[in-house]
């Protein structure tokens, strides 16, 4: 671990939490003998792929424990759900949950039951578990992550609730990491946020933005490649403010620079990018390598400069297209996706069509599209509301068949195509049995292949394509 980052967990803290893991790994043994049978840990993610990849350093940690990891609730002697944030809906799904696991408490005392992540970051929702989930024994935010050994001990030795949601924004290196599969991974650059869109909890809930050291990065992404993966996704919140914290002189661009150099047959992407942050010269990085998938993500949120101007934004609607036309100039078959919110508070219908037409201008080959979800504590929510429920509705129906019809468009032109392609895995269609994905992210059903070829590279050609997928067959 490189000792020059003030961010950094020091090298002692990082131990102290593994000799945790240990003294818990040694109570596991116990029970073991005791009772005959293995321990078992189960995870369950809600939100965003760092969420995902913050889930993948639990698992390491609890195997580290001596847990055995299950996709079987109903075995688990420690639950750990990993919580979100970022829209009602999903705080009170998460609640809902939760709540059905106090008959699993019932019926073995001995089962752990731990939430953590964003959504118990917040206060007011911290206490609301405390109050009305008894059931829950530990719970950790965001900032205290890294410290899960000690807080599980702490819960299991002193047989009482803990409950943590201190700490500072820092980064801590040197913890396990168990990974879904053996061909994509998520690799985390930077963690939290410096711009406080005014509909956003994020910055609240995970901090400022800290960038982890290059050199930690190219050896975590050396490993990798090393490891077999294929498909490497960078993280971060805003993935263009890397490095600005740092002030070593290496920004995202020349980040990915660096990793792209490296030797092998794999692609690097990456999430979340931020319109104002985003460069030319991340485009001319991305147009250099072949190893750089190309596909760009780039939430634009609302194509009226007023309503981004209240989102706090940073960019206006002119900005952003010269960012989209310079990179479709520099990058042939380049796939562009993006976020839009419908319905943020005093967006008008004009203002609405102003979205409609940049998404017609642009073209997107795909789009998340959500309706606004008032996020108590940011400024957005004291911000009155113009819209009523139906016409949002209303709003979205149209975003949603306009991207359809363009989507489809994208889908059908690739017919006839020949493109190399990663397969991932058996899928469901049983015409076309095995799933991959395009360079820009598109699910491909194709035929062909066998199991041999997973996590390996093959050439197709698209023979069908629908509004969701396409459809062809392996060529060698």
């Amino acid at each position: 671990m490189s000792e020059n980052n003030e961010k950094n967990v020091s090298i002692e803290d990082v131990q102290k939490q593994k000799e945790y893991s240990e003294m818990i790994k040694r109570i596991n043994q116990n029970r073991v003998i005791e009772t005959g049978r293995q321990m078992f840990a189960y995870a369950d993610t809600y939100g965003c792929q760092q969420n995902v990849a913050d889930t993948q350093k639990i698992m390491g940690t609890l195997f580290d424990m001596g847990y055995n990891l299950t996709e079987e609730i109903a075995k688990a002697d420690i639950i750990v759900v990993n919580t979100c944030a970022v829209r009602e809906h999903a705080e009170e799904k998460v609640l809902g949950i939760i709540g059905e696991y106090k008959h699993l408490k019932d019926k073995n005392p001995n089962l752990t039951i731990a939430l953590c992540g964003c959504m118990v970051q917040q206060e007011h929702m911290a206490e609301r578990v405390r109050k009305s989930y008894k059931h829950v024994d530990l719970l950790f935010g965001t900032n205290a992550s890294w410290r899960f050994p000690e807080l599980l001990y702490n819960t299991l030795e002193k047989n009482q609730r803990v409950f943590d949601i201190s700490g500072d924004d820092s980064i801590a290196e040197g913890v396990s990491i168990h990974r879904d599969g053996k061909i994509k991974a998520f690799l985390s650059i930077m963690y939290g946020c410096n711009n406080f869109c005014s509909y956003c909890i994020v910055p609240y809930v995970r901090g400022r933005e800290r960038s982890r050291l290059p050199e930690d990065i190219v050896q975590e992404f050396k490993e990798l490649i090393e490891n077999g993966y294929k498909d490497i996704t960078l993280l971060g919140q805003n993935v263009n403010s890397y490095g600005k914290d740092l002030n070593l002189g290496v920004d995202f661009s020349d980040l990915l620079e660096i990793l792209a150099k490296n030797e092998g047959e794999y692609k690097i992407r990456f999430m979340t990018s931020h319109p104002k942050d985003a460069t030319f010269k991340l485009i001319d990085t991305m147009a250099k390598y072949e190893s750089i998938a190309k596909q760009l993500h780039l939430p634009f949120q609302s194509g009226d400069n007023r309503v981004l101007e209240a989102m706090n934004r940073g960019y206006t609607r002119e900005k952003y297209l010269d960012l989209i036309n310079y990179a479709k100039s520099k990058i042939s078959d380049l796939v562009i996706t993006s976020d839009v919110i419908v319905g943020f508070p005093t967006e008008t219908d004009e203002e609405f069509e102003n979205t409609l037409k940049l998404v017609e201008e642009v073209g997107f080959n795909a789009l998340f599209t959500f309706i606004y979800s008032k996020r108590s504590g940011t400024p957005a929510a004291e911000i009155g509301d113009h819209a009523t429920k139906e016409q949002k509705q209303v709003r979205f129906d149209k975003l949603l068949n306009l991207q359809n019809n363009i989507a489809l468009e994208h889908n059908l032109s690739m017919i006839g195509k020949i493109i190399r392609v990663l397969v991932e895995e058996n899928g469901r269609n049983r015409e076309y049995p095995y799933s991959v994905r395009t360079e820009g992210g598109r699910l491909v059903n194709i035929l062909g292949v066998d199991d041999s070829h997973i996590g390996s590279y093959v050439d197709i050609v698209i023979e069908k394509a629908n509004m969701r997928s396409m459809s062809g067959k392996a060529i060698f």
